[in-house]
């Protein structure tokens, strides 16, 4: 227990995959405007990274490993990742329109979101189990949904703010993502 609970906490606050490892910049600085759209992107990539990481260590484990394929694993999860990403809008698109209007172009491109494509690819080369695998993607998700909403939070304060002209909008941004990295960097000593 204590083993899963280290990997949920290093993979939502000491690796996290924006700050630590700048995987998936482009919904960071794209959906982090608004706190909903931010907290709903959040929730939609940690289920693909969940449902990923489950798929992705079957595949893995019964068909990669056993035939010597192995090889073969990074254009193999990228099919199940875009896969899992056509489902998951067709969903969003069906269920709440709105949420789906206000993702746009970000929603697809959690099919092109490199923390999804680098759980899969963490959770293959630590050789953790099923288990351990799909705590490592939900560890992820929690610490890539912390991060947005700590951003779009801030954001939308900064829209507020007196700042020169030539700082609003994504220099900014990139200023308060950097100051972010470094508030986490202090998370490295609990585990």
């Amino acid at each position: 227990m204590a083993s899963l609970f280290s990997i949920f906490i290093g993979m939502a606050l000491i690796n996290n995959f924006i700050l630590s490892r700048f995987l998936g910049l482009c919904p960071f600085f794209g959906v982090s405007k608004k706190l909903g759209n931010a907290v709903s992107m959040g929730v939609a990539v940690t289920l693909v990274m969940f449902l990923a990481s489950v798929v992705t260590w079957v595949i893995h484990d019964y068909i990669l490993v056993p035939f010597e394929a192995e090889y073969m694993q990074i254009v193999i999860y990228i099919l199940v990742i875009a896969s899992l990403v056509q489902i998951v809008e067709m969903t969003i698109k069906r269920t709440n329109l709105s949420l789906y209007n206000s993702l746009g172009i970000y929603l697809p491109l959690i099919t092109t979101n490199c923390a999804v494509l680098g759980v899969t690819l963490i959770n293959t080369q630590e050789t953790y189990s099923l288990v351990e695998s799909m705590v490592s993607s939900i560890g992820g998700g929690v610490g890539f949904i912390i991060v947005l909403s700590i951003m779009s939070g801030i954001r939308e304060r900064l829209d507020l703010a007196d700042a020169p002209e030539a700082m609003k909008g994504l220099p900014i941004a990139f200023i308060t993502a950097m100051l972010l990295s470094i508030t986490f960097f202090g998370f490295g000593g609990i585990v």
